[in-house]
């Protein structure tokens, strides 16, 4: 992991703790149990980065629930 995966790392728990009404580090432990900080946020680095911040948010939300793993409260 460089940098700049790092960097977008920590601003996608930012936002899906901001849009799901929880605290950063209870995202950070669920996504990294269920793999998905790794294996999708990490990993889709190049394509999701270049997005906004609306978009990274739904698309995570939506990953997560086609995962079948439970983040976190409704995001309605």
């Amino acid at each position: 992991m460089n940098f700049n995966q790092l960097d977008f790392a920590v601003y996608c728990i930012g936002l899906l703790a901001s849009k799901l009404g929880m605290n950063q580090t209870e995202v950070y432990d669920r996504l990294k149990q269920s793999g998905i900080l790794d294996g999708y946020i990490i990993k889709g680095y190049e394509p999701l980065h270049t997005f906004g911040s609306d978009y990274i948010a739904n698309d995570l939300i939506d990953y997560i629930q086609q995962t079948k793993y439970t983040i976190g409260r409704s995001h309605g």
